[in-house]
């Protein structure tokens, strides 16, 4: 389950509210992938709808959420293209090399 969002950041009581909802995503198993994209693996149909359920609760006021339900194997064949990996890039990616 992947969840992209744009949320407003202007004024203090936006920026709470976007806290708050990524906050959630994260305490309800959520990872971020990239700034405003987060991921969560369910298993089965029922996770999917237990957790769509959560982020619809959840949601912010203001703003835009959307939601995609992709399988395993979709996911995996996701690539990652990069001009110049960012240096915490590269540094994550030795820590998981050291890892296995």
């Amino acid at each position: 389950m992947l969840v992209f969002f744009d949320l407003p950041v202007k004024n203090k009581a936006q920026r709470r509210e976007a806290a708050r909802f990524r906050n959630f995503l994260v305490k309800d198993g959520f990872y971020m992938v990239q700034y405003s994209v987060y991921a969560r693996v369910c298993l089965g149909y029922d996770g999917v709808y237990t957790h769509k359920g959560r982020v619809y609760e959840n949601l912010p006021a203001d703003g835009s959420v959307r939601l995609m339900v992709v399988t395993e194997k979709q996911y995996e064949a996701m690539e990652l293209l990069l001009g110049c990996p960012a240096r915490e890039e590269e540094e994550d990616q030795t820590q998981l090399l050291k890892i296995y």
